[in-house]
């Protein structure tokens, strides 16, 4: 039995259904746990067994990891609470249940940076890798999938992207990172869970085939989208100024600019790409298939 938390999610949405494809032939059952299971779709539903809840809530865990030999573990960052209570407080029930219900091997969803000397001052990728210590020091297998950013985080320029043709962020112009699409993450996650045959604690590393700058970002979007792209780097303190005035915690704020400021510096470059790092999704396929038709919409 496999049970997947965050099943919707952006993830999970790409997890789920590749598991629907390949566990069968394993001969693994799924199991999911979901908020609202209207969102699972519906060749989905008749397929799992859902749990409805959130996977922070001890006695929704208990149903959910009745029977479990493995767990995809992913916490959403909460900005209404300080990071170690988004992270680590939200786990602790799952730590619990993990030994009370026997699960051998989980699968996380965390951060690059570990062993780099910005680690301790990233914010919420401080926070991420608190929370793999947490589970790895539960006495289960795990393998935190240790990630950069996302492709996927453009999709809320999109609407910038239409109207104005500019993107932003705050890191350097010519930073490049080995930025990933979420698809690739769902595809070393389902192999893990599927073959577990490793034991012990660590952490997996899944990189974009190649590093890019937030100008290569610019020239690929213009080239793909068929219209001029640019970017603005904006100012960390007036991003911070931005988030506060959204009403998000102060907390939660300080640690969303740490983590940009600890990416600027070089937070995600850490890891050698090799062909057991290095995920197939280019930025330019990435374009075409997702943020090409949400600019365009």
């Amino acid at each position: 039995m496999i049970v997947i938390t965050a099943p919707t999610g952006n993830i999970g949405r790409h997890l789920l259904p590749r598991l629907l494809e390949s566990a069968p032939a394993a001969g693994e059952d799924l199991r999911v746990i979901v908020r609202d299971p209207a969102r699972l779709p519906d060749a989905a539903r008749s397929r799992v067994e859902v749990v409805t809840g959130s996977h922070g809530d001890a006695a929704v865990l208990d149903r959910a990891f009745e029977g479990a030999d493995a767990v995809f573990w992913l916490v959403p960052p909460d900005a209404s609470l300080p990071p170690r209570d988004g992270f680590s407080g939200f786990t602790r029930p799952a730590v619990k249940a993990f030994a009370a219900h026997g699960v051998r091997h989980v699968v996380g969803v965390s951060a690059l940076g570990r062993g780099t000397p910005l680690a301790d001052r990233a914010g919420l990728v401080t926070a991420s890798l608190a929370m793999d210590d947490l589970i790895a020091g539960s006495g289960v297998s795990y393998r935190a999938l240790a990630n950069p950013s996302f492709f996927e985080n453009l999709l809320e320029e999109a609407d910038s992207i239409r109207e104005h043709g500019v993107f932003t962020d705050t890191v350097d112009p010519d930073r490049k990172v080995p930025l990933v699409a979420v698809a690739d993450i769902a595809a070393a996650a389902e192999a893990l869970l599927l073959d577990r045959s490793w034991t012990g604690t660590g952490s997996v590393p899944v990189l974009g085939p190649q590093d890019l700058s937030p100008r290569d970002l610019a020239r690929i979007m213009t080239e793909q989208l068929g219209r001029p792209v640019r970017y603005e780097r904006q100012p960390l303190d007036e991003m911070h100024t931005a988030l506060v005035g959204y009403g998000l915690d102060e907390e939660f704020v300080r640690a969303v600019v740490d983590m940009k400021r600890a990416k600027d510096e070089g937070l995600d470059a850490g890891v050698t790409r090799t062909p057991a790092t290095s995920s197939p999704t280019t930025f330019e396929q990435w374009c075409t298939r997702v943020l090409k038709p949400a600019v365009l919409a």
